[in-house]
């Protein structure tokens, strides 16, 4: 610069100072920018950078797991892919195409993979938000082709913002075993129906406290250790036993489709602990495709339907008045000649009875020596009888759709002829789990159990959040009454009892049965043709295990408790004592062999013997002279409804196991027999 002119220097150096200084001062405002947007301002833009980058982050707690009491699933979740979309981004990645073609293309391409309509995914992404879910629980197949419609190797005109979500869906193993005990859960991911509605809010789980990140890939990063974990619900252990509730269910099934029934309920009890072995309804369904369903099929017959029980509601009656000194074990009741009129009423028996002691009272199913005692009890000794043995009540199980009976229909007292019926079942409602836990209630000594379904709840890492454990509501009736109660009603699937059917080799049994009639809504009167069998039961007598309580609803062949839900009951104890590893004995006791020093049903259990000809639970039409011979009609290949009407013709009872078609009979075809004998037929569905 020295040849040049000074004065130019002098500019030059002056426009020099000038650019630098505006250099300086566009760092300097730069420099400021910067301190206050990422010092001064940064926390608002890291909440703001956490909130674009969680704003996909849209995972669904993984819903826990149902067991049974010994670990096996009984309903899980898997992960299965959802197809999701970032309309914004897939605009955006389109730089000089309008937004309306690029929506178009993608939602035509989408269609293709995805068998959907272009229209349906077109107004999914229209309001181009961040999230979207374009089509839920897709096959392996369509996750294939919508991860090829995004990557740029696979296709020249790749989508952005598409991405493959895992989605939790319920799976149940064993497919209808316990279908509407467990319920099933909708794909909004709430709990529908049975335990999965009742404990909704333990297996959902929640998922407020996680905080995670997606990386560019997609890939989930939580903050800390764990946070996988409190994505998922807890788990709950049944007090159901799955080989129990596999054998309840095959029987009662079976049992519906032999005797045509409208449906039917069986619940296994442990008595000493009030714990639920099994619960089975029919007809069943299978949640894995509860859409298929009928809504009739998914509802817990077991504790929701209320029905009137009839004579099964003796003992309890009985126990009552034994525990209020109304009758004593050995006092003898008149029971009229089998008719008793009361008002306008007119009683009949079945049978015939004149003098009958309490426990020939069971063993006959006297409806007149019940009603007797009843009116003995006092209208306000039977009424807080039954409800201490908690009929009319909630047993508190915890599932939705309990029903709790009716013993009073209106807020008053009973009339005479109201307390007369309700001696024997009529009159009032209960429901089979009722049933269960009053039986119960005799069978350990005299107290009524809370029902025991969970048996606890565990979280994620396996911590015990709550356990339950054995609940005395209250103390019923004395122990020694209990004791009293149930010597008798082995009386009643002893040789002269209604439920000889129910008695188990090797072991003696307890229980009692009904056969109810029901009301025809039309005319408000019962039936001359509807009935519901019952038998509730607990073996073996002096240690019960289980107590089996059967219902079986309108069945079209038969309608006598002892011979429909009976044979019902002895199987299922069977097969449970058996996976219990419960062996009878080394000798059977009988009731003439019976001697407890002390015991009160002594005399009236030896009594019992005294019946010169055994009660026959059976249609009197089938009742004839056994001086009258007949030879036993052949019913191989017969179904159940023509077995029955055949041999009903011939003069003899169908004894008939299983369903499908007659493979064997006994006594064989042709065989001589007195009509009214039983002929057991054994049918087998078709290969």
């Amino acid at each position: 610069m020295k040849n040049l002119d000074p004065r130019r220097v002098r500019w030059i150096r002056a426009r020099m100072g000038i650019l630098c200084s505006l250099m300086g001062l566009a760092l300097g405002s730069v420099i400021a920018c910067a301190w206050r947007v990422q010092v001064d301002d940064g926390p608002a833009w890291r909440v703001v950078a956490d909130r674009q980058r969680q704003r996909r982050l849209h995972m669904e707690p993984k819903r826990g797991t149902i067991y049974d009491r010994n670990g096996s699933p009984l309903a899980i979740s898997v992960d299965v892919p959802s197809v999701t979309a970032d309309a914004e981004e897939m605009v955006r990645g389109k730089d000089g195409v309008a937004e309306e073609p690029v929506l178009v293309d993608a939602s035509k391409r989408l269609a293709q993979v995805l068998s959907l309509s272009p229209e349906e995914i077109r107004t999914k992404l229209e309001p181009r938000r961040h999230f979207a879910w374009i089509k839920r629980r897709i096959t392996a197949e369509e996750a294939v082709a919508v991860r090829d419609l995004s990557d740029p190797r696979k296709t020249p005109s790749p989508l952005r913002g598409l991405s493959i979500e895992g989605e939790g869906h319920r799976f149940y193993p064993g497919r209808e075993l316990g279908g509407p005990l467990l319920g099933f859960v909708a794909p909004d991911g709430e709990g529908k129906d049975g335990i999965e509605l009742g404990f909704d809010e333990e297996l959902r789980g929640s998922a407020e406290e996680i905080r995670g990140l997606r990386d560019r890939s997609g890939r989930l990063l939580f903050d800390g250790p764990g946070e996988e974990q409190s994505l998922q619900g807890h788990d709950l252990t049944l007090a159901i036993d799955e080989g129990i509730q596999h054998v309840a269910e095959l029987e009662i099934d079976s049992a519906m489709r032999t005797y045509e029934t409208r449906g039917g309920a069986l619940v296994v009890v442990d008595p000493f602990s009030g714990e639920l072995l099994a619960m089975a309804s029919v007809p069943g369904y299978n949640p894995n495709d509860y859409s298929e369903s009928d809504p009739e099929a998914r509802r817990d017959r077991s504790m929701t339907d209320r029905f009137e029980p009839g004579s099964v509601m003796k003992p309890f009656m009985l126990a009552g008045a034994l525990a209020a000194d109304a009758v004593r074990p050995n006092d003898k009741i008149d029971c009229g000649h089998g008719v008793y009129r009361i008002g306008r009423v007119t009683i009949h028996d079945t049978h015939i009875n004149d003098m009958l002691t309490p426990t020939q009272i069971l063993a006959r199913s006297s409806n007149i020596g019940a009603l007797r005692i009843g009116l003995q009890l006092g209208e306000s000794g039977l009424y807080s009888a039954y409800r201490r043995f908690g009929f009319g009540e909630p047993t508190s199980i915890q599932l939705p759709g309990e029903a709790s009976g009716v013993l009073r229909p209106r807020a008053r007292p009973w009339n005479e002829t109201e307390t007369a019926s309700a001696s024997f079942g009529q009159g009032i409602t209960v429901t089979t789990l009722q049933l269960a836990m009053a039986m119960s209630a005799i069978a350990n000594g005299g107290r009524l159990l809370e029902p025991v379904l969970v048996k606890s709840v565990t979280d994620a890492r396996g911590n015990v959040v709550r356990e339950s454990s054995t609940r005395v509501r209250r103390q019923v009736i004395p122990a020694s009454v209990a004791k009293t109660v149930a010597e008798m009603l082995t009386a009643v699937t002893e040789e002269g009892g209604t439920a000889v059917e129910a008695g188990i080799p090797g072991f003696r049994v307890a229980g009692k049965t009904s056969t109810a009639q029901k009301v025809d809504p039309a005319t408000g009167k019962y039936s001359t043709d509807k009935y519901t069998a019952v038998f509730v039961g607990f073996v073996p007598v002096e240690r019960p295990r289980i107590v089996v309580a059967v219902v079986l609803d309108e069945p079209m062949i038969g309608h006598y408790g002892g011979d429909l839900a009976g044979p019902v009951f002895r199987r299922v104890a069977e097969a449970s004592l058996r996976y219990l590893g419960v062996t009878p004995p080394a000798s059977s006791a009988r009731l003439d062999d019976i001697s407890r020093d002390g015991d009160p049903a002594d005399v009236v259990i030896a009594g019992t013997r005294s019946s010169p000809s055994p009660i026959v639970a059976s249609p009197p039409i089938l009742l004839a002279s056994s001086s009258d011979v007949e030879r036993i009609p052949d019913a191989k290949g017969m179904a159940a409804h023509d077995v029955v009407a055949t041999m009903a013709k011939a003069g003899f009872v169908a004894r008939v196991e299983g369903w499908g078609r007659v493979v064997r009979q006994s006594p064989a075809a042709g065989t001589p027999a007195p009509r009214g004998s039983a002929v057991s037929v054994v049918l087998e569905p078709p290969s």
